[in-house]
């Protein structure tokens, strides 16, 4: 039985530290991993140094934009993406992209490297993972806001931090 203890102990405090660790969900976590191509580049939150050189293009819809985006984020839409929504965007610019989870952001992805830029990364998780990792959002007016669209209430489950709004 002492043993058996230990083990259980053991167990829960690998629960209970490794938790800051595993912070998404495994459903998410499962999600995310079916949705993206194995092949196409992910950054993370915690690369804030690639993040920091990087231009942020935000590929949600406009209202989701208008709500809030990542700071200094450019809006280049999904349904209405077009290259001329690249402005100011050189081809060997390092390039972000990201939407609500990551599966719009890797399609507008993929045209911009068949357009021939060449260094785009899809921002793992979106700004769902972004926000959950306690990182910040500004408003169209770059004031900070924990406000987040989160397109609609199915999707909005992936949001555990932050005000949602639909």
């Amino acid at each position: 039985m002492n043993g058996s203890l230990s083990r259980i102990m053991g167990f829960l405090a690998l629960v209970f530290f490794a938790t800051p660790v595993f912070s998404q969900s495994l459903p998410f976590r499962t999600l995310l991993k079916t949705t993206y191509d194995k092949d196409f580049p992910l950054v993370y939150p915690e690369q804030k140094e690639l993040l920091e050189e990087a231009v942020l293009l935000d590929t949600r819809e406009r209202e989701e934009y208008s709500v809030s985006h990542l700071p200094g984020a450019q809006w280049v839409g999904y349904e209405t993406f077009t290259m001329e929504s690249v402005t100011g965007v050189s081809k060997e610019d390092t390039i972000v992209v990201y939407c609500s989870i990551g599966a719009r952001s890797q399609e507008i992805g993929k045209k911009l490297k068949a357009a021939g830029y060449e260094r785009v990364y899809n921002l793992y998780g979106g700004i769902f993972h972004w926000v959950n990792e306690e990182n910040p959002v500004v408003a169209p007016d770059s004031i900070p806001t924990d406000r987040v669209h989160t397109y609609n209430k199915v999707w909005g489950i992936w949001l555990t931090k932050g005000e949602k709004v639909y």
